[in-house]
């Protein structure tokens, strides 16, 4: 079981701390400093399916140069604002990447694997697409 911790620092300001002691300030809109805690959610949903995407096409031994998770979201409009509609877009990078294993690559992490794509599916809409960059390095 993971732990997690939150501390008020002042104002609208604090800091998280994670399992492995890692911290990140968080802070509403206003502050102008860290993360806004809605923001941090959708960072957490991108950053566990991007993982889950890298290792699996390292795996293929395909050459990844590189992965971009943008997300764009909407949320409800009043109280509590919850998020009704979440959109993924990867952007993979690295030549000779066949479509076929980017989009199992995302499927397995968004079906099978990242906890918070889970967790969110269960109450917003997720979707997603992919782009494949086949440049160069450098």
């Amino acid at each position: 079981m993971g732990e997690v911790k939150v501390l008020w620092i002042g104002g609208h300001q604090f800091v998280g701390i994670d399992s492995t002691n890692h911290s990140v300030v968080i802070s509403s809109s206003e502050e102008g400093i860290g993360m806004k805690p809605s923001d941090l959610l959708l960072v957490s949903l991108a950053s566990c399916s991007a993982y889950d995407v890298v290792e699996i096409l390292k795996k293929k031994r395909l050459r990844l140069l590189g992965l971009e998770v943008k997300v764009q979201a909407e949320q409800g409009p009043e109280p509590p604002w919850a998020f009704r509609k979440i959109h993924l877009e990867y952007l993979v990078r690295g030549p000779g990447i066949p479509e076929k294993a980017v989009r199992d690559a995302i499927e397995i992490s968004e079906k099978k694997y990242c906890s918070v794509v889970a967790t969110v599916s269960g109450v917003a809409e997720v979707t997603s697409h992919f782009q494949i960059q086949p440049d160069q390095e450098g």
